[in-house]
């Protein structure tokens, strides 16, 4: 299917609203995969691997990174390697806009999660590829508010119109009806590699050897395991202290035994970090 049979996305702003992910998505993404290096350097590729949206840090997938991006491939066909737990659904759409209205082919690759507003974005690519362990994430739009109750209700009102253009979306590339993907968006569905391309979210598997990780080992890098700590922080989620405990010694260097850092130079200004973020974590 080609991008252009895509509808466009509009996208209000409201103030007093924000957009984040869900703490589904959060507790099950694993920044470590990756794609594995492509054999093709004259291949274009875009990265959409963290959370969508800028946090506190001025890190995640906005649009304004991904509009650049574009700008300096040209007209060339692109690749786009995604493994997201979703984010701002408003930046998802943005991005959205931009791929689908890219002049070159668009090939979306779903790498390991396609979540919330990762998924919309997964859309509107020409060709979409998902592993066959990766799973897209589709639900209704999730967000924050602050005010009374008809702040809420009018809130609510105003949801419905992204409800809707995220279903015509889903629709328009899996073939099925607006209200069937309105169904899935109401429970919050997770879609496997092989039911997604059977459902029509996606044209096809990756081959096994297009995603790797980013070590050997089942820890969590360090670098990984502070971006998921950085993530529960600034969502506010309650995850399980075991777990807790397992990031902030993997953020340690040692894993999740908790051994010393192997470089002693940093390893206690990295301690020191890492009891600060558990002390926060541990009193949301």
């Amino acid at each position: 299917m080609g991008n252009r049979n895509l509808p466009r996305a509009t996208i209000p702003g409201r103030p007093g609203v924000s957009s984040n992910l869900t703490p589904s998505a959060a507790q099950r993404w694993n920044p470590e995969l990756r794609a594995a290096a492509s054999e093709d350097p004259e291949v274009a590729t875009v990265s959409v691997l963290d959370p969508i949206g800028a946090d506190m840090w001025g890190d995640g997938v906005t649009s304004k990174r991904i509009a650049a991006a574009l700008r300096s491939i040209g007209d060339r066909d692109v690749v786009v390697n995604i493994n997201s737990p979703g984010g701002d659904y408003f930046e998802g759409l943005a991005i959205y806009n931009l791929l689908r209205e890219h002049k070159g082919k668009v090939t979306v690759r779903i790498l390991g999660m396609a979540a919330s507003a990762a998924s919309v974005i997964a859309m509107a690519g020409d060709q979409v590829l998902i592993g066959r362990a990766a799973f897209l994430m589709i639900h209704n739009t999730w967000v924050a508010a602050a005010g009374d109750r008809h702040a809420f209700r009018d809130v609510a009102d105003w949801l419905e119109p992204f409800d809707q253009a995220a279903a015509e979306v889903y629709a328009a590339r899996t073939g099925q009806t607006v209200a069937q993907i309105a169904q899935q968006l109401d429970r919050e569905t997770w879609i496997g590699g092989g039911a997604a391309v059977e459902q029509g979210f996606a044209d096809g598997l990756l081959d096994s050897d297009v995603v790797e990780t980013a070590q050997a080992s089942a820890d969590l890098s360090p670098m990984a395991a502070q971006k998921k700590l950085d993530l529960f922080l600034a969502c506010g989620i309650r995850i399980p202290k075991s777990d807790r405990r397992d990031l902030v010694a993997a953020i340690k260097g040692g894993g999740t035994s908790g051994a010393a850092p192997a470089n002693g130079t940093s390893g206690a200004a990295v301690a020191e970090w890492a009891q600060g973020a558990l002390a926060k974590i541990n009193s949301l």
